[in-house]
């Protein structure tokens, strides 16, 4: 059966009626920057209130079990874009500025043209797309020497290369389709949500839309609106708590703002709205200028940058008006950011290419409330890992962790043709195995207790570890 077949069939079987172009969905994405899973009110935060994201995963799904791309921002943010593993595409750990040449060639690093987008696939089936936020995919943010978010299929943009600078609240770094704009009197989220929602007002409302919106929240440098700063004053341990838990709760704000927005132009109805994090929490001053990252991984073991479950399991709201039905409970159906493209393009009966090895899977039963079974595991390599497993995989209810070489290969920021030979011959070693419908905080490794078990997990992820390294781009 075509794309085009499925697409019609699920649309007869779920709703009844064959949809015509203008009736396949708008598509919202809002992605957080270092969102902790355990920092909205949903998800179990006891301070911050965050009203309009308890009412989408109300009448939507609320996800336990929803996955980043890997546990730091670039590569996280290419991964989602592209539904493939961000390491095919060469990005590793984060893009700096391209300053000048480097051992580690990382200011080479960013997505390149050669890689297909949501939004270049969602544009050729007929979608407007835009794109407001951090895009953080290039180390020559805004230069012809390497593809901008236009490239990727975005018709309109606004974006920083990186962090809001100074901070959230005026930043000054804002470029709107090649052109610097100078300072935005507002507070980054505001900046973006303001920015999707004019642009929408200039749209045609006979045809369907994507909005990428990448707040840079709750990220630092954090700044939060005052008054949000002084309501948490009372519940926080200190000012900087106080600015943290503010900026998580603007976050919400601006959320409601975008759905007043999508109400207004009459163009809520029929729109599925994903939201995300693109890793998990940042760690109290693990740099200079962190000290407002108060961020809580809830019951999850590590944090942002780790490759136990507090590094890339995330937020998961998906919201679709008059479409999915409300979830008694939330769904602990294991998802992952590879999802959203080859889900999105089902939906909007756009063709994926058939040569395209994407990581993700189309995960619309999960919507309908069906049993969905995933034809390969979840896999991340994250080789500058804070803890000493560089390679993580999620397999139904198992996780398994393994060190390289035992735990003596040198941490990778970029890999180049200096460093390829020998990820190639590196060894999966100290196995560990959980099981997380039982033990989520990663706490109690298994691995021993079912040697036959644990060596077919190590089978599994081996090979997939193999095929990954193997067709990853090297610099």
């Amino acid at each position: 059966m075509s794309v085009f077949a499925r697409c019609l069939f699920t649309s007869l079987f779920l709703f009844g009626f064959a949809w015509g172009a203008e009736d396949r969905p708008n598509i919202v994405v809002v992605l957080c920057d270092d969102l902790g899973y355990g920092d909205l009110e949903c998800y179990g935060h006891p301070v911050i209130k965050t009203p309009h994201l308890n009412e989408l995963a109300e009448t939507g799904i609320l996800f336990t079990d929803f996955y980043s791309t890997a546990p730091v921002c670039s590569p996280s943010r290419v991964g989602l874009l592209t539904g493939r593993s961000p390491n095919r595409a060469g990005v590793y750990d984060w893009i700096p500025e391209a300053r000048k040449a480097t051992p580690n060639r990382r200011e080479l690093v960013h997505m390149r043209a050669s890689e297909i987008t949501i939004a270049k696939l969602l544009k050729d089936a007929g979608y407007q797309t835009c794109m407001a936020g951090k895009w953080h995919c290039n180390s020559e943010f805004n230069n012809s020497r390497q593809p901008q978010p236009g490239d990727f299929g975005f018709d309109h943009w606004l974006a920083t290369q990186n962090n809001a600078s100074p901070s959230h609240r005026h930043p000054r770094n804002y470029v709107r389709n090649g052109k610097p704009v100078g300072v935005i009197e507002d507070f980054s989220c505001q900046i973006v949500v303001d920015e999707a929602i004019t642009w929408l007002e200039t749209c045609d409302p006979d045809r369907p839309f994507f909005i990428y919106a990448a707040f840079h929240e709750p990220h630092e440098p954090i700044e939060s609106p005052a008054d949000l700063v002084e309501a948490y004053s009372g519940s926080s341990r200190d000012r900087n708590e106080a600015q943290y838990f503010a900026n998580v709760a603007n976050v919400d704000a601006a959320v409601g703002e975008l759905l007043a927005g999508l109400e207004k132009l009459k163009r809520r109805e029929n729109t599925l709205i994903v939201f995300t994090s693109d890793n998990g929490p940042e760690t109290l001053n693990r740099y200079r200028g962190a000290a407002r990252s108060y961020g809580r991984a809830g019951p999850l073991r590590g944090m942002k940058l780790h490759t136990t479950d507090a590094g890339f399991r995330v937020a998961g709201i998906v919201n679709w008006k008059g479409r999915i039905q409300p979830a008694e409970k939330p769904v602990s159906t294991p998802v992952s950011a590879l999802d959203l493209l080859p889900t999105f393009c089902d939906l909007a009966n756009s063709d994926v290419p058939e040569n395209l090895d994407l990581d993700g899977a189309n995960v619309l039963p999960v919507l309908e409330g069906k049993v969905f079974v995933r034809d390969k595991p979840l896999v991340w390599a994250y080789f500058n890992a804070l803890n000493d497993a560089r390679v993580a995989m999620r397999d139904g209810r198992w996780k398994v962790l393994a060190k390289l070489n035992g735990g003596k290969f040198a941490k990778l920021q970029n890999v180049t043709v200096d460093s390829a030979s020998r990820l190639r011959d590196a060894e999966l070693t100290d196995i560990e195995v959980y099981d997380l419908n039982a033990d989520v905080g990663e706490l109690r490794n298994i691995a021993k207790e079912d040697t036959a078990r644990t060596a077919r997990l190590k089978a599994k992820l081996e090979h997939q570890f193999r095929e990954l390294v193997k067709n990853s781009h090297v610099w």
